[in-house]
């Protein structure tokens, strides 16, 4: 068995992170403009506090996450006696650094052969598109990575994912009509069968309030377990940044369902939600493995929480 990886995508030079850095600062400029334009010529007193608080429930931050910031933030602004406006929003940048650290988590590989990954995620989240990105850049890690069209409920996700892996040369297991259970203990099989390092498994796109399908999606997780005793290693939910308070829903629904073990958010590019990222800390603090700010390979990179408030209140 290989030793133990962190797998940290793209962004190795240092003109590659400036370039990241400036397409997740463009991404989530509409939610940065909405709490920067307050400290222009700001006066330190009730009224910021309270135009802060509307913007931070504007960007779908949650009333306990906003709550805990503003609370933080008076204290901070007080104790190091803080009268400039711009000093304040590098409080408050710091402040969401800090708020946001929990979640930042890296996506180990290597302690298992292969490891099993189980992709969860409602229909238009970018499940499909993130399994690929996420694959690319697994097989640019030197990892061998097989692919699982799980997603027998839609059948342009199968010819999706199948089209990928043509075009990738990765290997993928599906059936014109099998149960979603069955594609995945193959894949499993035939992973282990090949020596590969990793198995990513998708999943239909389901909403969390159809208990049917979510109770499907517990078969999957058992059959794979019967594939191999120790598998799923990580059971991965993909959240589309657009849906707000509704992402933290779905977070605490496949949480509760399937024990996640990491987030993927997408689409945060020209979003107004994305403080979305501190209500689900506040409900349920999944790691936020990966974050998407575009369509290409590179617009998918590792959180970090410092590089995330640096962009929101940069």
């Amino acid at each position: 068995m290989e030793p133990e990886a962190e797998i940290v995508p793209a962004a190795t030079s240092e003109q590659e992170k400036k370039s990241w850095l400036t397409r997740l600062k463009t991404g989530l400029s509409k939610t940065s403009s909405s709490l920067t334009t307050l400290f222009v010529g700001a006066r330190i007193d009730d009224e910021l506090y309270e135009e802060l608080e509307t913007a931070l429930l504007m960007a779908d931050a949650g009333v306990e996450a906003t709550q805990s910031l503003l609370d933080n933030l008076k204290k901070r602004v007080k104790e190091q006696k803080l009268v400039d406006g711009q000093q304040v929003k590098t409080a408050l940048r710091d402040l969401i650094a800090e708020l946001l650290a929990p979640l930042e988590k890296p996506l180990v590989l290597g302690r298992y052969q292969p490891t099993v990954m189980m992709i969860a995620g409602v229909n238009g989240a970018g499940k499909t598109t993130t399994i690929g990105k996420l694959a690319k850049h697994l097989q640019n890690h030197g990892q061998g990575v097989l692919l699982a069209a799980g997603d027998t409920f839609r059948a342009a996700a199968r010819e999706q994912l199948t089209i990928w892996g043509e075009r990738n040369n990765v290997h993928v297991i599906s059936q014109e009509s099998g149960d979603p259970a069955a594609v995945a203990f193959d894949a499993v099989q035939s992973a282990q069968a090949r020596g590969l390092d990793v198995v990513m498994i998708d999943t239909a796109g389901r909403l969390p309030t159809q208990l049917h399908l979510m109770e499907e999606l517990r078969k999957v997780r058992r059959v794979i377990a019967k594939g191999m005793a120790s598998a799923p290693h990580e059971v991965l939910l993909v959240i589309d940044g657009n849906t707000g308070q509704n992402a933290v829903a779905q977070v605490k629904a496949f949480d509760d369902a399937l024990g996640l073990t990491g987030l993927v958010v997408t689409k945060l590019d020209g979003t107004a939600k994305g403080g979305v990222l501190a209500a689900i800390v506040k409900a349920r603090p999944v790691p936020v493995y990966f974050i998407g700010v575009g369509e290409k390979i590179e617009d998918l990179q590792p959180f970090s929480a410092r590089q995330f408030a640096d962009a929101l209140l940069g």
